[in-house]
């Protein structure tokens, strides 16, 4: 039996909690793909672990926007109900996992701007928001050090390890601009004392990359041309694979719950 996709009233508030929400969702399944095969087994748990922080983000930040939607919808139909096109996330976290540089550089420049936009939205002047937000920090503040210690590491390490840490940063380079852009809806927002400006965590975001990845012996690509789409529903062919995967249970077996 089809199960029907549901339909959203995506309201800039509700689309705002759907996009960070639908981030952290897709990333923490792109970890989860590592389980069982990452190249030492401390690894395999930490990313596990990361996955687990990620998901449960997830389902904070869903069960607000249901909320803040006011209809039938819940955690479980958001994160596994709706059409590839409703799906906000950055284009950057639902990239392949590639060779494990290309998923710690992809981590790292996430976790970079995450944990600067929690630690913001910590002052959201919506009080549940500013709660998540608490949490996830102390999360992100582990997934940023854990992710930088490996790019430091594989960056000065051998020459084969350097060369793949390059060459992930020079393929993801592309995707991070749109972590700083906003629409109208998110603008309101911002001016409201809510949601969190992306374009004043910029400089710092900046910043902490350039640090570690000069530590690194690595180099920054200086090419300014961004990726964009993601947070408009313009998703790459890889999405549509992931969630292929990932609501193949919800939509065999309707009504499971986390």
């Amino acid at each position: 039996m089809a199960v029907a996709n549901i339909q959203v009233s995506e309201t800039p508030l509700v689309l705002y909690a759907l996009r960070r929400a639908d981030d952290a969702l897709i990333l923490g399944h792109r970890l989860s793909e590592w389980c069982g095969h990452a190249p030492m087994l401390e690894e395999d748990m930490a990313l596990s672990n990361i996955a687990l922080d990620l998901i449960g983000q997830a389902r904070e930040l869903y069960a607000f926007a249901a909320k803040a939607e006011r209809r039938d919808n819940d955690e479980d139909k958001l994160a596994y109900l709706r059409d590839v096109r409703q799906y906000r996330n950055l284009l950057l976290v639902e990239q392949p996992n590639g060779d494990f540089a290309q998923t710690l550089v992809r981590q790292f420049f996430y976790s970079a701007f995450a944990d600067l936009c929690w630690r913001a939205m910590m002052s959201s002047r919506y009080t549940t928001l500013a709660a998540i937000a608490a949490k996830s920090e102390k999360e992100s503040a582990y997934h940023l050090r854990h992710a930088s210690e490996w790019i430091i590491r594989l960056g000065d390490g051998t020459d084969e390890s350097h060369r793949r840490a390059q060459a992930a940063i020079d393929h993801l380079w592309a995707f991070t601009g749109e972590m700083f852009s906003v629409d109208d809806g998110e603008r309101a927002l911002i001016q409201a004392g809510i949601a969190v400006d992306p374009e004043t965590l910029r400089g710092r975001w900046l910043q902490t990359i350039s640090d570690v990845v000069s530590e690194a012996t690595l180099v920054l690509p200086q090419n300014n041309w961004m990726q964009q789409g993601g947070r408009t529903g313009r998703h790459s062919e890889h999405l549509g694979h992931l969630l292929s995967e990932l609501q193949s249970m919800q939509r065999t077996f309707p009504g499971l719950t986390w």
